[in-house]
């Protein structure tokens, strides 16, 4: 009987350890970082690391939710919940993708599910929280529209307060022949909320009311950059002075002065994001600030690589500093620590995930020689950091 005993427990114990996430060496040290991807035969949903602030060197924790196409994830700053896109045409058999929302277990990494609100349209793509983490926004690229949600005190999100359908279209026929919202970003105020259309050429710029969860149009309601541009992605700077728009079609960065009492932009610039004389297909995808130096970071697909600029704080002028290979295929984003001291970048057609040191002094970067292997990564996110 006792022997019996030992053997049920032996299996017990067993099948809990398969079923859980595997945990760092040293048991709980070390940042966690998410990564979403799309579903497909090498991946099956969220994925957790842990990050070594010496090394760079990232510890897998392992499948943390099986999930459909969590393309784009996000954490609350007080570390306890994560959010996620799901990244799809239809949900439960109704037209539109879904958010959804899950408590982070600190010590092991793993993800536990909360809910999930339909996301108001097809392929949600893009989600950012206010600067209060009150609400979740969401962009919603093939629907062409956003939704607002709040978020209640256990973490779990919401029936909509705000949508919104953008209308029209620009000049690229194979690309914009309706609105495609790429990105949602609020304002150092918490006053606007900017979203980047691709399909419209615009930053679109909405008043946000953080008692009602609403949104209205701001008068200026929009920013254009030039027709075909094509605006992917968005970044402020630090002190929310300045914002920079990554442009997918024609590889190209615009820099924008933002005035914080009207929500207004203006235009200062527009850099190419590609190396002098280089002449092949191309789209880029992410845009970060640094978190404490006036260096600006934009991905390239094609060409695989991150450029480096030096911002000018009071003209908003950017000066190449360098392109750094992603050392993989299609870097549609990356993600840079709280602390500022690494980069990890997510090459999406090469199934992994690369670690770069960011120059104290520079921002330049350096490869670590640090990298992991996990199917279709489109999004890195860390603990604390509700990043882009």
């Amino acid at each position: 009987m006792k022997i019996r005993l030992l053997v049920v427990c032996l299996m017990i114990i067993v099948g809990s350890t398969l079923s859980a996430p595997v945990l760092a060496e040293d048991g709980v040290q070390g940042m966690l970082v998410y990564v979403g991807t799309y579903t497909n035969a090498k991946s099956k949903g969220i994925y957790a690391y842990r990050l070594n602030a010496d090394t760079g060197a990232l510890t897998p924790v392992g499948l943390v939710a099986e999930t459909r196409n969590p393309s784009f994830v996000i954490t609350h700053p007080n570390g306890r919940f994560l959010y996620s896109v799901s990244e799809t045409n239809s949900t439960g058999g109704q037209p539109g993708g879904a958010v959804a929302s899950y408590t982070i277990d600190g010590r092991t990494g793993g993800l536990t599910f909360l809910n999930q609100q339909p996301s108001g349209g097809a392929g949600p793509c893009h989600l950012t929280l206010d600067r209060e983490a009150k609400y979740l926004f969401v962009a919603n690229y093939s629907g062409g529209s956003i939704s607002a949600f709040p978020l209640a005190g256990d973490g779990s999100i919401g029936p909509s307060t705000a949508f919104v359908q953008h209308q029209g279209s620009s000049v690229n026929p194979g690309r914009q022949k309706e609105p495609h919202a790429h990105g949602v970003y609020l304002d150092n105020s918490n006053r606007y909320l900017v979203v980047a259309d691709l399909g419209l050429d615009r930053l679109l710029v909405y008043g946000f009311d953080n008692q009602k969860g609403t949104l209205t149009p701001n008068d200026p309601p929009f920013a254009a950059v030039k027709p075909g541009a094509g605006p992917r992605h968005f970044s402020f700077s630090a002190d929310g002075r300045l914002g920079f728009v990554i442009n997918e079609l024609d590889s190209t960065m615009t820099a924008f002065s933002f005035d914080q009492s009207t929500g207004s932009f203006k235009e200062l610039g527009t850099v190419s994001s590609l190396p002098p004389g280089w002449t092949g297909r191309n789209s880029t995808a992410e845009v970060q600030v640094h978190p404490t130096r006036p260096v600006l970071y934009g991905s390239n697909r094609g060409h695989d690589s991150i450029h480096v600029w030096k911002i000018d704080p009071k003209s908003g002028q950017l000066t190449s500093l360098g392109i750094e290979s992603t050392q993989g295929k299609t870097p549609r984003h990356f993600a840079i620590d709280p602390s500022g001291q690494y980069l990890l970048a997510a090459n999406q057609d090469s199934d992994s995930i690369v670690v770069f040191k960011i120059d104290s002094e520079s921002g330049l970067l350096t490869p670590t020689g640090n990298a992991v292997e996990v199917g279709a990564p489109v999004c890195v996110a860390f603990v604390g950091s509700t990043g882009n």
